[in-house]
């Protein structure tokens, strides 16, 4: 049986993976693609935050109050991401490499950042408090996007 942590781990990866090719689009200035790439790339985070915010944290919650703290911190982090999702796609849509680089790489270190303290932290307090979520989560991993 598959974790909770284990799940989430490959989402970020996969997501992680169409943003590679999304940034070498844009720095290659291969604008169609950077702007599909980013709308995939978007899509895929958005469900990726929809999971955590609409199943795992609220029972995370329930099942540990200590998490509160973290999750908190999570959800914020997920708001600045947003925002810095919806300047990288206004950046591609006008075709500025300078802008579009920039935010890019603004939003990895903060994806980089956020990933390690979910996946070293949160991830495992959840497979402890609500291991009855995994398979849930797999399935939830398992629509498409």
């Amino acid at each position: 049986m598959e974790t909770i942590k284990d799940s989430m781990t490959q989402d970020h990866r996969r997501c992680d993976d169409i943003f590679v090719e999304m940034e070498q689009a844009i720095v290659q200035q291969q604008w169609p693609e950077a702007d599909r790439l980013c709308r995939e790339f978007i899509a895929s985070m958005e469900h990726h935050f929809k999971i955590e915010e609409e199943l795992l944290f609220p029972e995370l919650e329930k099942a540990a109050p200590q998490a509160g703290g973290p999750v908190n911190v999570m959800t914020m982090e997920h708001d600045q991401m947003r925002h810095l999702m919806k300047q990288l796609a206004s950046s591609v849509d006008k075709k500025s490499k300078e802008l579009s680089t920039g935010y890019s790489d603004t939003l990895l270190v903060t994806m980089q950042q956020h990933n390690i303290k979910e996946e070293s932290v949160l991830y495992p307090m959840a497979d402890n408090a609500v291991p009855v979520l995994a398979d849930e989560i797999a399935k939830a991993y398992a629509e498409p996007v």
